[in-house]
């Protein structure tokens, strides 16, 4: 079994009109833009960042906005819900805020005995708030919502598969325990880690394949502290058989990725060297940072892509 798995790094997930789902993330949710750089395969979209003050990982959502596609179809083999933590005692306070916004889709319920808010982004995404007591991260408050009432990070996130056995089998070997099962949803969550502690798996034998599109997650990814352990994850998980990309550069971070047996694409990432190596920590995500290979086509694409206010 790993230990170098500290809970979640980041989701990310896809979208169609950048500029709107920029405003909801920073205004309808409070969260800071910490990037705004350019998907490395298709320098003509943009992938945009989301978090706390710094980025953390286990509070960072990002995105990948393309103008013209299509509505992602819900289904097996992917993330359902991303759910983000929130102090105890707000959500009425999110309700009314997330209502005045016309949010789609808020409806409260409870589980695992946690209060949560259920609500839907710019392009059907499904989301949660948790209301979670003594959550120590630091809220970014530059958006209007206050410290007593910002979101602290992530808490978990559900993955919705046909058969929960070798997910669940893999989740244990990444050092997640099972920790709850209630109303068929089982809870895995990781030991010491970051905030971002649960998985939830759904197993959902009934239901068809999710479509990738606008409002679906691609990929979800999981935090080691530096580029070793990510090594030593990348090398146990190829002896168990998986079939591990090679390490990636996303300047920000370093990547691999792998499918998992339910199809859900799984990432690790490391901490380091997090998004304020190209930008003053008061200034990120203000510039249009590229990547390397793409810095010549900046003229082009600062023509292209859509402004963001």
């Amino acid at each position: 079994m790993l230990n170098q798995i500290k809970g979640l790094h980041h989701v990310t997930s896809m979208a169609g009109s950048a500029s709107q789902n920029n405003k909801f993330f920073t205004d309808t949710l409070g969260l800071r833009r910490v990037k705004k750089t350019v998907n490395f395969d298709a320098p003509d979209v943009y992938h945009l960042y989301y978090g706390d003050e710094l980025g953390t990982p286990g509070s960072v959502m990002t995105y990948f906005p393309f103008p013209h596609i299509a509505k992602g179809r819900p289904g097996t083999g992917e993330v359902g819900t991303t759910v983000f933590s929130v102090p105890q005692g707000t959500l009425s306070y999110w309700s009314d805020r997330l209502g005045k916004a016309g949010v789609d889709g808020l409806k409260a319920d409870e589980a695992f005995g946690e209060k949560r808010l259920h609500f839907a982004g710019p392009d059907g995404d499904g989301f949660a708030l948790v209301e979670v007591k003594d959550d120590a991260r630091a809220a970014w408050t530059g958006n209007g919502v206050g410290a007593d009432e910002a979101i602290r990070g992530f808490h978990s996130a559900s993955l919705r598969l046909r058969d929960e056995g070798a997910t669940g089998e893999l989740l244990s070997f990444m050092g997640y325990e099972k920790v709850d099962e209630k109303d068929g949803v089982l809870r895995f969550g990781i030991p010491g880690g970051n905030g971002a502690d649960f998985i939830d798996v759904e197993t959902m034998p009934n239901i068809s394949g999710a479509r990738l599109g606008a409002g679906s997650v691609h990929h979800i990814a999981f935090a080691v502290e530096n580029r070793a352990k990510q090594l030593e994850v990348r090398k146990a998980l190829m002896d168990t058989g998986y079939q591990v990309t090679p390490v990636i550069d996303r300047d920000y971070f370093w990547a691999i990725y792998f499918r998992t047996p339910g199809g859900v694409l799984f990432e690790i990432a490391t901490n380091e060297p997090g998004f304020d190596r190209d930008e003053d920590t008061a200034h990120l995500g203000e510039a249009l940072k590229l990547p390397t290979q793409h810095e010549h086509l900046r003229k082009q694409l600062e023509e292209h892509l859509e402004p963001i206010a």
